[in-house]
């Protein structure tokens, strides 16, 4: 049971008052005919004649002075002026107000639309109801009206914890907040209206898997009873959308959450939102072109331009991306060229010769190597948007290999403000090499090594059909919406991230 504070019981005094006097504090009913922002303007655009309007909303702030009261509501359109007389309502409906409505109550207002002496468009209240009594105060509910009409905001709520645990509090008295998410539902939007006018169908496919795949990622468990079975939350849609190119959908793509049981960042959460998509016929470089005209597309329609800020960075997503083969990234930071070096041994070797501070795990294969060479010295040097392009085999079991040179595969990544934005390969479509591939990753990696890939039988005999040549991309939405929104934690994009049982570690 929840413990009340004394402003709390004070409320709930209230509500046990309403009652016995027949008024119920949340109603089944609410009416409105405009929203603030609608009566506004419908009030400005001729304000010569009389606008009634009916509105709803949160009482954000309220001053009582003498035979009348002022209150500032908020509702999605954003705040607009009440103002109560008791010319109007009389002496008793005044002083209930006053008397019974609290900051965060929401309130039902009619009225007559006009400007105040201090220029604010107001709603001149006739009548008004509770529509739902607050109990516990909002964190900013210290709104102040000053003497010339101006709102003075005290203590809003500035704690990164409280905000993301509690998000509803959050968007209640942080516009700027509601801002992000109308931009990053804005974001969806656009990536999904390129997508549909590039001829991609949208697709659905099981979160609920028998086998997980499609990424180097260790998966959540979970156990059907009435199937006596154990399932997997996917941590990849791309084993099931490449099934579908099999069945003759050329071009499909899925945007939706992806779950992976594994650490915690700024740029990690274990429940995220992805795009995956995947085109028959095409290859990486032609899904490279494709991503940088998306990638600027959404950038544009979120913010009016391909050129954004991030933080101390202005990026420019406009086409075309700088490109840079990996080995030569690599190089050109570390002074390691991994082409030198054909095992783990010989890697791990030349990594202590030439950057002895860096700490690699000894038991590394040559393919995490190659990656800690990545993340720790070209990663950090990736800040205008790039395309870091021909991976080797070893960390891409899904790509198909560059003609020639069975070592390295068709496959980049997009890199920008330091850290990786999308990945995409020439995917490969010979099942005879992808079940090798299979087995050769069983037998390199240990059993619980979140590169392992389990072997998929069903994915192959898809194949053995017969599966086109196709190029396949996978990109995190959640880090595109931080870059275009100009947030620093992934925690701030998302509604409601994971985070840790209050209270743990007390």
């Amino acid at each position: 049971m929840a413990e009340y504070t004394t402003l709390e019981k004070i409320r709930l005094q209230k509500i046990e008052e309403l009652r016995a006097e027949g008024i119920d504090p949340y109603p089944a009913r609410a009416e409105r005919t405009h929203t603030s922002a609608q009566a506004a303007a419908e009030f400005e655009s001729d304000e010569t004649r009389e606008v009634k309007a009916t509105l709803a909303g949160r009482i954000r702030a309220s001053r009582a002075m003498g035979k009348v009261s002022f209150a500032h509501i908020e509702d999605g359109g954003g705040k607009i002026q009440l103002f109560f007389r008791i010319n109007e309502l009389g002496k008793d409906r005044v002083d209930f107000f006053n008397r019974m409505f609290d900051l965060g109550d929401f309130i039902q207002a009619s009225g007559v639309m006009f400007r105040t002496k201090t220029g604010e468009v107001t709603l001149h209240v006739h009548d008004f109801k509770l529509l739902a009594k607050s109990i516990t105060p909002l964190p900013a509910d210290k709104d102040v009206i000053q003497e010339d009409g101006t709102v003075i905001r005290y203590a809003a709520l500035e704690s990164p914890e409280i905000r993301a645990r509690q998000r509803y509090a959050d968007l209640a008295v942080n516009p700027d907040v509601r801002e992000t998410f109308r931009k990053r539902a804005a974001l969806i939007k656009a990536l999904r209206t390129f997508l549909d006018d590039h001829e991609f169908l949208e697709v659905e496919t099981p979160i609920l898997q028998p086998l997980y795949g499609g990424a180097a990622a260790r998966p959540f468990e979970t156990h059907h009873n009435e199937l006596e079975q154990d399932m997997y939350l996917r941590i990849s849609f791309e084993l099931y959308l490449k099934r579908l190119l099999v069945g003759n959908l050329e071009r499909v793509y899925e945007i939706g959450r992806d779950f992976r049981n594994e650490g915690v960042s700024f740029k990690h959460n274990p429940e995220f939102t992805q795009l995956e998509f995947y085109w028959a016929y095409a290859d990486y470089l032609q899904v490279m072109e494709l991503t940088e005209q998306m990638v600027a597309y959404a950038a544009e329609q979120v913010t009016g331009s391909s050129k954004i800020k991030y933080g101390e960075y202005e990026l420019e997503f406009k086409p075309p991306w700088k490109r840079v083969e990996l080995r030569v990234g690599i190089l050109e930071t570390s002074g390691i060229d991994i082409a030198e070096h054909k095992t783990a041994e010989a890697l791990f070797k030349a990594i202590k010769e030439r950057q002895p501070k860096a700490a690699p795990d000894p038991k590394s294969t040559r393919g995490k190597l190659i990656d800690f060479l990545l993340s720790e010295f070209l990663e950090p040097t990736l800040i205008q948007p790039t395309f870091l392009y021909n991976y080797p085999r070893d960390i891409s079991p899904l790509a198909k290999s560059l003609p020639g040179d069975p070592l390295t595969v068709e496959r980049f990544e997009g890199y920008t403000a330091g850290f990786e934005l999308c990945n995409a390969f020439t995917e490969l479509n010979d099942p005879l090499d992808q079940e090798q591939r299979f087995l050769e990753m069983g037998r390199d990696y240990e059993a619980d090594d979140e590169q392992k890939h389990p072997l998929d039988e069903d994915y192959l005999r898809a194949m053995r059909y017969g599966m086109p040549p196709n190029g396949g991309f996978g990109m995190g939405v959640d880090r595109l919406a931080m870059l275009l929104i100009n947030k620093h934690s992934i925690r701030d994009v998302l509604l409601f991230p994971a985070l840790r049982k209050e209270g743990f570690g007390e």
